[in-house]
């Protein structure tokens, strides 16, 4: 089915990005989720194919610029408070697929142990995750329609 649906490749190339990680896996802690977790610690939620687009990530650096974004906002259950952030898509809306990898990225940085995220390459700019995300959401933030 995800072959003709952009939406549901989209979905799989955001968790295929994640499980390129060191020691990445999928999870599924409850019905409607296949998330991405490093050592079992979620460092990412994604819904599965077929139900309506969401991902939610740990944003220590970019949330705030984030949560600008009209299809953001503040992770549930408290997680929110955390930092994480939830962007929920409506049907036909384009998904910003580098901003989401940004995302992904910063957030398995926040949540996986420090030896592995100091494996990582890090990306250019002085504070890499933060930067990169942020030049992301402005970019999505900018080709948004009114």
């Amino acid at each position: 089915m995800a072959r003709n649906n952009p939406r549901e490749r989209d979905l799989q190339a955001l968790r295929a990005f994640g499980l390129a990680y060191p020691e990445a896996h999928t999870k599924s802690p409850w019905p409607g989720h296949l998330d991405l977790a490093v050592r079992d610690k979620t460092f990412t939620y994604l819904s599965i194919e077929g139900q309506p687009f969401r991902i939610s990530c740990k944003l220590p650096h970019s949330g705030q610029d984030a949560l600008w974004l009209p299809f953001a906002k503040p992770a549930a259950y408290g997680l929110g408070k955390s930092g994480w952030v939830t962007a929920e898509l409506a049907d036909g809306e384009p998904v910003p697929l580098d901003l989401f990898k940004q995302w992904i990225d910063e957030s398995y940085r926040a949540q996986a142990p420090k030896r592995l995220a100091a494996r990582l390459p890090l990306l250019e700019g002085a504070d890499a995750p933060a930067a990169a995300s942020m030049a992301a959401t402005k970019s999505a933030h900018k080709r948004r329609p009114r």
